[in-house]
């Protein structure tokens, strides 16, 4: 009965994450109901916490020397994969929440807003008349759109996603603690700050995430001068609206903005406009999502003072001064001013300090095993203590924290694991799209003069493929970096229509040490958007793609 249930579990945790239908999630949540009520049934504990106690106690391998075998500081898809993996282990697993299950990805990032891309992006499409006319279509009257229903769909997908979470938790058997969790200082003990009551665990995993970012001299009142956090809630559509940063965050926000219909000021301390990208591929984007939109931007500069206003009553003021002599250069007066910055490690008052743990800028020192090191110069490993996602600043992304938690476990239960972060692929969702894997073109240049070894670059082009020019989306290019002496995909750079589900094909690449020679050779379907791929791998070796 026992690799029934867990086979069961498993398969219906599969379902959930995948399918957004309410018909079919009620029925797959009402499905664990009833497999957990077979074994005693969901029994909802004192003390803020919720179980399966039938399931936690069959599968669990907890001695009872420790309430757990794994704890878990943090319920962000970080968390969540560790818990899961855990589970899958046969641990007894606790994971406290904090009140944010599903952290920033699910609630304040990743998911709602690409909620606002989607129900923007329509919105684009539609009012796009010339587009629309190549393809045969006529759209009569203006095209319209509801503020506040584009807002509460970003909500809604948020909230079916973390109860999605959550009962995938309770149904394969973690203990839910809604408190955050805090260090003692004590080894193996963490207390939930809500009740004051304190746990033990044999190994602890912390996974707290992150927060926005805010510089020095930003008043930020979440309404007028927002974050990503206020930005989410889409409370008005600002005719024109400052974004303080060219990353990821700034740029999504900003295909959002242009496509409701605002003007949009880019603010950037760095001398270029998206200096984080590779450049071929930033040159590119400035031409297909800056230049053709309602957009400017100043470079070089700091938002040096960011003053609050009252919407539709008073200007946010915004005073910027010169990046590198600190000199006043301009202020303006815009309607609203969204904060871009960055983000910093969610680790303040966590106990680390307790722990002698050392933190720089918040961010926890770890070893290739995610074990918790006592500083980052030279530091001792902490015994059973472990740090993924955000927190320990590899790499800032939800999926990374996802993989980095399964490498925590699989560590703690004795298989050594080591995260390969150069073949996890990131993505940008404006429209076009943006992925990459890999360093950019100039740091595979300066890595091959270091280590000795010719690199080589190869390109495809969107324009040439047959099913980007059915959707009328010809823009763009993929260009795939590899070592020539190896064959070896070292990195790959796209933008382009669907750029961040192509992407995939090409990190599998770099994580296996697939060659281009390889990779030259295996079919792809036509007509795809995958074909712009297999241009470019096929030119790798000297071949043409038909």
């Amino acid at each position: 009965v026992k690799p029934i249930l867990k086979l069961s579990f498993n398969y219906l945790f599969f379902c959930l994450c995948f399918s957004l239908s309410d018909t079919m999630v009620s029925l797959r949540i009402a499905v664990i109901a009833l497999l957990a009520a077979s074994g005693d049934a969901f029994s909802p504990s004192p003390r803020g916490i919720y179980s399966t106690t039938a399931a936690r106690s069959s599968l669990s391998m907890s001695s009872g020397e420790y309430d757990f075998d794994v704890a878990i500081i943090g319920c962000g898809v970080g968390g969540h994969g560790a818990a899961l993996h855990s589970r899958a282990q046969n641990l007894k697993t606790a994971v406290f929440a904090g009140g944010d299950v599903g952290g920033t990805c699910v609630n304040r990032g990743c998911v709602p807003s690409k909620a606002l891309l989607a129900a923007s992006g329509r919105v684009r499409e539609m009012k796009d008349a010339a587009h629309l006319e190549s393809l045969g279509i006529q759209v009569d009257g203006e095209v319209k759109y509801d503020r506040q229903g584009i807002a509460d769909h970003a909500k809604n997908l948020a909230n079916r996603v973390k109860g999605n979470l959550e009962a995938s938790l309770v149904g394969l058997g973690v203990d839910v603690v809604e408190g955050r969790g805090v260090l003692t200082g004590n080894p193996h003990e963490i207390k939930d700050e809500v009740t004051g009551k304190v746990y033990t665990a044999k190994d602890i995993i912390l996974a707290p995430g992150s927060i926005p970012f805010v510089p020095p001299g930003i008043e930020v009142d979440e309404k007028t001068v927002y974050t990503s956090d206020g930005a989410l809630e889409l409370q008005f559509v600002p005719e024109w609206v400052a974004i303080v940063g060219s990353g990821y965050i700034g740029l999504e926000f900003s295909d959002v903005y242009t496509a409701l219909g605002s003007e949009v000021t880019f603010i950037e301390a760095m001398d270029t406009i998206m200096p984080t990208f590779d450049k071929e591929i930033a040159k590119q984007a400035e031409r297909l999502l800056i230049r053709d939109r309602p957009i400017d931007y100043r470079t070089g500069v700091f938002a040096a003072e960011v003053t609050p206003g009252i919407p539709g009553e008073k200007p946010v003021t915004i005073k910027m001064i010169d990046a590198k002599t600190k000199e006043h250069v301009e202020t303006i007066e815009v309607d609203a001013a969204m904060i871009a910055t960055g983000r910093v490690p969610n680790t303040k008052d966590m106990g680390l300090e307790e722990m002698g743990v050392e933190t720089s800028r918040g961010f926890v020192a770890v070893n290739e095993k995610m074990e918790v090191l006592t500083k980052h110069e030279d530091g001792e490993v902490v015994p059973n203590l472990y740090c993924i996602g955000d927190a320990n600043g590899k790499m800032m992304l939800a999926h990374a924290a996802s993989a980095q938690g399964i490498s925590a476990i699989e560590n703690i239960v004795g298989r050594e694991h080591k995260v390969d972060h150069e073949a996890i692929p990131a993505a940008c969702f404006t429209h076009p799209e943006i992925a990459m894997v890999g360093p950019t073109e100039e740091q595979c240049i300066e890595r091959a003069e270091k280590e000795g070894w010719a690199l080589g670059k190869s390109q495809g082009n969107f324009r040439a493929n047959s099913k980007a020019l059915a959707e009328g989306e010809g823009v763009g290019i993929a260009k795939v970096l590899f070592n020539k002496d190896t064959g070896k995909v070292v990195a790959v750079h796209i933008i382009g229509i669907h750029a961040a589900d192509l992407i995939q094909e090409c990190a599998n690449a770099v994580a296996a040490g697939t060659t281009v020679q390889e990779l030259s050779m295996m079919v792809h379907t036509h007509p795809t958007l995958s074909e712009v791929i297999d241009e470019a791998f096929k030119g790798a070796v000297g071949m043409s793609s038909h």
